[in-house]
């Protein structure tokens, strides 16, 4: 059996795991710490709630043990982006909860709060810094960070922060870095645009898997419910008073959606959390540690948030909207069921979803269990195109409203009667919309010499 002991991690690290009560690795450790230690660069890819964290901070404190150095103020030695406030903070928390017997100083930086506690930090100097991309580039044009001297880079759910629109400060971020460091990805599914990234930053990377491609956890019981949209609520509503009675998180697609359900959950007597982008960073935090009580509230979730969430003993996952991305979905249930432990994950899906679902059904490679009957009929056409194909419009799908010329009757008239040989009317004029008005010639001004 592989311990860590047998992957060589040194005594300082072995104390602080047995203190946070870990004793075997998970597949993707096992797999990835040797590899990480030998300088290699890495994709890694597992299932969410397997320790990807560890599978990655763990070998980088080793080799900045093995080589201490005192950080110069400014400036780090290893770099870790993430795409949200959460779950920077809770990489950050896992790097000082393995290196408290390692004497390394880690900072943690991301929007939504006031920068001079970060800034003091890095003025400083630290060894470890975890950073949402875009407060990192704030930092960076203020110059107070200097990223000439990292060694070690880590994209921590390189998927997501290419969904969110980081993809062109990863760049830049990049573009800072010296050319001779080690580069790790580490995400819980591989698409395309991810490695075609990764082959322009990694050399000659080697790529670590411990399932299939975003594939759910056996642990987590799947099934959905057939309800129209009018009737979500109620459903919902049901389900939390009758079935889903643990720590429970619910997914909607947007943060209006979360911040309404949060409402009628209220007006319905269910005490109720919502978490998404818009909340400042105290009401995220107070949402969280409510959520982590004896005595949870149902958290309302948006799908950014989604990969913030690191809380033991989720007992289930409601989806009340699916998500327009099926390995949306994967990530989302992958909040329960974590560490070995048993979930449940119910989806509700009115009939303008349900060819959602089957694009996730796809994605799993089998059905999920139904609840009730399907309604009769055709399943609709999705309302735009999957993530990579080509809709009517081009690659970002249909073009609606603004620039289509939808909406905008009055323009296309007023084209219509300039074709004609019409103006329209002004102030004081009395000639029909039609009629042809002759326009007063123009003074010429003669210029003052």
């Amino acid at each position: 059996m592989t311990t860590f002991e047998s992957l060589g991690l040194s005594a300082p690290l072995l104390r602080a795991l047995a203190a946070e009560g870990y004793s075997v690795p998970t597949p993707i450790q096992a797999k990835a710490i040797p590899h990480v230690l030998a300088g290699r660069d890495l994709f890694g890819c597992a299932q969410t709630g397997t320790g990807k964290t560890a599978a990655f901070a763990l070998p980088l404190i080793e080799r900045m043990l093995a080589d201490r150095r005192t950080p110069a103020p400014r400036r780090c030695r290893t770099l870790v982006l993430a795409p949200t406030r959460e779950l920077a903070s809770q990489i950050h928390d896992s790097f000082r909860a393995y290196g408290r017997h390692a004497g390394l100083k880690a900072a943690v930086i991301f929007g939504g709060v006031s920068q001079r506690p970060q800034s003091a930090a890095l003025m400083k100097g630290v060894d470890v810094v975890i950073a949402t991309p875009g407060r990192l580039l704030d930092l960076v044009g203020q110059r107070l960070v200097d990223l000439r001297a990292v060694e070690f880079l880590v994209l921590d759910e390189a998927d997501r922060m290419l969904d969110m629109g980081f993809i062109h400060d990863m760049k830049r971020i990049v573009a800072m870095l010296p050319r001779d460091r080690q580069t790790l990805f580490f995400s819980a599914t591989l698409p395309a645009e991810v490695r075609e990234l990764a082959s322009s930053m990694l050399d000659d990377p080697l790529e670590v898997k411990t399932t299939p491609q975003a594939t759910p956890a056996e642990t987590v019981s799947q099934s959905v419910f057939f309800v129209p949209k009018s009737e979500k609520r109620a459903k919902l509503v049901q389900l939390l008073r009758e079935e889903a009675t643990g720590r429970v998180i619910v997914f909607t697609r947007t943060k209006h959606g979360a911040d309404k359900l949060h409402r009628d959950l209220d007006k319905a007597g269910i005490t109720a959390a919502a978490i998404h982008g818009n909340k400042s960073q105290n009401q995220r935090e107070r949402a969280l540690a409510a959520f982590k009580s004896k005595r949870p509230p149902v958290l309302i979730a948006t799908d950014i948030a989604a990969r913030g969430i690191d809380v033991d003993q989720v007992t289930h996952v409601v989806n009340y909207e699916l998500p327009h991305e099926p390995e949306t979905y994967v990530h989302r249930i992958g909040r329960t069921g974590r560490a070995g432990q048993t979930g449940v994950a119910i989806s509700l899906c009115d009939n303008e979803e349900r060819s959602r679902l089957l694009a996730i059904e796809r994605l799993l490679r089998r059905s999920i269990p139904q609840r009730n009957a399907p309604p009769a009929g055709p399943i609709p056409e999705p309302a735009e195109p999957a993530r990579g194909q080509r809709g009517p419009g081009g690659p970002r799908g249909p073009r609606t409203g603004r620039g289509t010329g939808q909406g905008r009757p009055q323009r296309r008239q007023q084209g219509k009667r300039r074709q004609e040989g019409s103006r329209r009317p002004g102030r004081g004029d009395q000639a029909p919309a039609t009629a042809t008005v002759a326009r007063k010639p123009k003074k010429k001004h003669r210029r003052a010499l």
